[in-house]
């Protein structure tokens, strides 16, 4: 019966309990990735000790919700093997990798943020929402996760060597940039990792994007066309005498397709 109840109000999104549960989360994922960000700038010693405090303390909550949702799990190999379970272990491994090797922790950290997949495709998200609104909402948030993480991998492999990439917005820069294919190049990365970097995330925009585009456009095109039907509902048998269209509607005076007087 707990287990129960502790599944349903992780993935609720409708009743109180679970839309406070799930806000938080999503509240803790925005506070670590401005936490991330904020320690690229020169910061005091003293903010960024707070900061790094903060970011135990969330991790700790993702380990702690990562095996709620394992112990309540029916099918647990189906569940570990899912995407947002995968998702949910990239954020949690710096907790178990902690005394192996910093960089490749430093660039887990960017991943979290696409902790946020799971709310952004709930459906009761948008229950009182056009599927249209929710496509391009999902879209918007494919744009973002992209350019967020490939921004933070590409500042966290090159800042060390690179003079052009100082801090998060120099990253998220070249990324924009990059992305939309102006490429001004007064930011390029130098290392053979930054390079692979920017090829991967050139690639998986290309991949991700198209897709949804092309889902929103089919959406786009039904709703016109299901627009552009009669629906007898709202319109008279009145035949036209200039073209016989047999359907209009309730107030019409004249045909809508040759204008003849009804």
């Amino acid at each position: 019966m707990l287990r129960q109840k502790i599944s349903f109000y992780l993935d609720d999104l409708a009743t109180p309990v679970g839309k406070l549960i799930n806000i938080a989360i999503a509240l803790l994922v925005l506070a670590s990735a401005t936490s991330f960000v904020a320690q690229t700038y020169p910061i005091a010693e003293i903010t960024r000790h707070r900061l790094a405090l903060l970011d135990d303390i969330i991790l700790s909550v993702f380990v702690l919700e990562y095996f709620l949702r394992l112990w309540c799990a029916e099918q647990k190999l189906k569940h570990l093997f899912s995407l947002y379970a995968i998702v949910d272990l990239l954020a949690i491994l710096p907790f178990f990798l902690g005394a192996i090797d910093v960089t490749f922790i430093r660039l887990l950290r960017w991943f979290r943020i696409l902790r946020l997949i799971r709310l952004v495709e709930s459906r009761s998200l948008f229950a009182n929402k056009t599927e249209d609104i929710a496509i391009l909402f999902r879209i918007l948030f494919t744009l973002f996760a992209i350019v967020f993480v490939f921004s933070g991998l590409v500042y966290q492999i090159e800042h060390l060597s690179n003079p052009k990439l100082n801090n998060f917005l120099d990253a998220f820069y070249f990324s924009i940039f990059t992305m939309t294919t102006v490429g001004y190049g007064d930011v390029m990365p130098i290392s053979d990792a930054g390079k692979l970097t920017t090829v991967l995330m050139v690639l998986t925009g290309i991949a991700l994007i198209p897709v949804q585009l092309g889902e929103l456009f089919k959406r786009l095109i039904k709703t016109a066309n299901q627009s552009d039907c009669p629906n007898p509902n709202v319109m008279q048998e009145v035949i036209c005498s200039g073209c016989d269209l047999p359907l209009h509607d309730l107030d019409a005076q004249f045909c809508k397709v040759c204008g003849t007087k009804l």
